[in-house]
């Protein structure tokens, strides 16, 4: 015979009860809230260093878009890594907004910019030329 509708909602009622009083549920119930988490961005200025990760997901970032075979993504990121670094040097070296500074990063990339072409060849590198856009953008959804 099923039991009574009175008596089932008594039952609940109990169950609703013991388990408040619990202390599992005690403990949750009276802890501080936590916190709300702490998001900090990173805000980079024009003379601040490029990160060293930014050669792997630029070349990562090459490798999708252009498709490339794992040991040019390897050579790629060589070639970025030496330039990431040798742009950390020249901004170390000479003022922000230097004249200095300016002919040494032109130079920094007329260099990276022609080993890429000769690693590249002369297709590719002109796919990377008309793809630079989607690179960047494949870049930015990394980040």
């Amino acid at each position: 015979m099923p039991a009574p509708s009175s008596f089932r909602l008594l039952a609940g009622a109990l169950l609703l009860l013991a388990a408040s009083s619990c202390s599992i549920f005690r403990r949750h119930r009276d802890a501080a809230p936590a916190p709300p988490p702490v998001v900090v961005e990173t805000v980079r200025t024009p003379d601040s260093p490029t990160p060293p990760k930014a050669a792997r997901d630029l070349a990562d970032a090459m490798t999708t878009v252009l498709r490339l075979p794992p040991d040019q993504t390897g050579k790629i990121r060589q070639i970025l890594n030496a330039t990431v670094t040798q742009v950390n040097t020249a901004r170390q070296q000479y003022p922000a907004q230097s004249p200095q500074l300016n002919a040494a990063l032109q130079r920094i990339n007329k260099q990276s910019e022609g080993e890429l072409r000769a690693l590249l060849g002369p297709a590719k590198y002109k796919e990377l030329q008309t793809k630079r856009p989607q690179i960047q953008a494949e870049m930015q959804q990394r980040q």
